[in-house]
Formats: structure tokens, C-alpha cells, sequence
């Protein structure tokens, strides 16, 4: 048995996006329009929380906590895996604002993202809006073009941040709702620019002639390995 070759797993890369881009894509929607004004919410709630299309679309005004001095949402995850994340103020206040415009109450059980039809938006729509976006944000960032742009880049962007930031994988785990860290540490294994700065700060250089002189008994062990 300890003759049979492990089989090679493909690790698919993990495409996110800059905080430029990001706010490219939410900025793109337009605010005069009752359209824009919940597109914009809706990329909004994606950046800032990390849900999946599918959490978000499913969120209804009760799961919403906006009153408190630190606002959160109840997100409802896969295999029942419910979980509690904080709003930063520019999501409560865009929340806030559109529960307003169309009539509804904090704690009543409706959705907040709605389509034309006035029902809960569907994966459909919600993967249509961010297309949108898209379409209009290219003209400012054209990076935008050569990018898998779908809700989910959103998810993967908020955990390279939160990474990028210091949070540690077990947080982030929490925040993303993945059943095991392993999952979440593909984030980490993304980032080459903090493999780079993890380099820097340890002090690994391939200039070793300025740093390390070995002496003769040094020499001889190395040219005998």
C-alpha cells in the first residue's frame, strides 16, 4: 500500500478582487433610481459581510439587528450552519434607507432584496446585478474585464482583506461560515504578497554573502552534505 502514488489534487486559484474594484463595482449602481439604489445595497451587503449569493438574497428585515450600537444580520448557512456577523455603519445605513423606501418594518419576517415582481431576488437576479456593475465599472478599473466577476468574488475578496488585515483563519472560518479551517486556509495559501512580506520580516534574503560568512568548519559540513 505505501508503494501507491498519492493522487495530485488541483488546487483552483482563488481570483478577488482590490478595495478599489470593489468600490468601483458598488459605486457603479445609480442612486437617483429605486433599480440602483437596492443594486447598490445588495453589492454593499455582499462586500461587507462575505455571504454567499444565496444567504443574502435570503435575508428578511427580522434577521436584521441595525438598532443596536453595533449593528448585525443572522446569516442562515449551509447544513443549517447559522451564524451572527457584525454591519459596519455604511451597510446599516444603506439598509436602513432602503427597509424605508419600501415600507418595511425591522422586525418583520420579509425579504429585503426584492425583484421586479416585488418577490425575493433570485440567484438569477442577484448574479445579474453584479454583472451589471461589471459592465459599468470596467470603464474606471478595465482590470475588471480579465476577472471571473460573479457574487461569490465578493466572498473571496472580504476573506483575503480580513487575512490581509491580521485576522487570524479560525475568525475568518467563523465569519465565512466553512465547516473546517482547512477550507479557509486557501486564502492564506493565495496570498503570495504576504509570503513575500513573511519573507521580509524574517529576514530571509538571497543575498547571504552580506549576512552569513561561515567559517572553515561551517564549509566542510556543507560540502560533505
Amino acid at each position: 500500500m505505501l508503494t501507491i502514488p498519492i493522487k495530485r489534487a488541483h488546487i483552483e486559484v482563488t481570483h478577488h478582487l482590490t478595495k478599489a474594484e470593489v468600490d468601483a463595482l458598488i459605486a457603479a449602481p445609480n442612486p437617483r433610481t429605486s433599480r440602483g439604489r437596492r443594486d447598490r445595497t445588495f453589492l454593499l451587503f455582499l462586500a461587507r459581510t462575505g455571504a454567499r449569493v444565496s444567504e443574502a438574497t435570503g435575508v428578511n428585515a427580522n434577521d436584521l439587528q441595525l438598532e443596536r450600537s453595533h449593528p448585525q444580520v443572522l446569516l442562515r448557512g449551509k447544513g443549517r450552519r447559522d451564524r451572527v456577523i457584525p454591519i459596519p455603519q455604511d451597510l446599516a445605513r444603506a439598509l436602513t434607507a432602503l427597509l424605508a423606501e419600501h415600507g418595511i418594518a425591522n422586525h418583520e419576517p420579509r425579504p429585503i432584496f426584492i425583484g421586479a415582481r416585488q418577490e425575493r431576488l433570485t440567484r438569477f437576479g442577484a448574479t445579474h446585478i453584479v454583472r451589471r456593475a461589471a459592465a459599468q465599472a470596467v470603464t474606471i478599473k478595465p482590470a475588471l474585464a480579465h476577472k471571473p466577476i460573479s457574487p461569490h468574488i465578493f466572498r473571496h475578496s472580504l476573506a483575503m482583506k480580513l487575512l490581509q488585515s491580521g485576522v487570524d483563519l479560525l475568525t475568518i472560518q467563523a465569519w465565512l461560515g466553512h465547516a473546517q479551517v482547512a477550507t479557509t486556509h486557501r486564502y492564506a495559501a493565495a496570498d503570495v504578497e504576504m509570503m513575500r512580506k513573511g519573507l521580509e520580516k524574517a529576514g530571509v534574503s538571497g543575498d547571504l554573502g552580506l549576512r552569513f560568512r561561515p567559517n572553515d568548519a561551517v564549509l566542510q559540513l556543507l560540502t560533505s552534505i
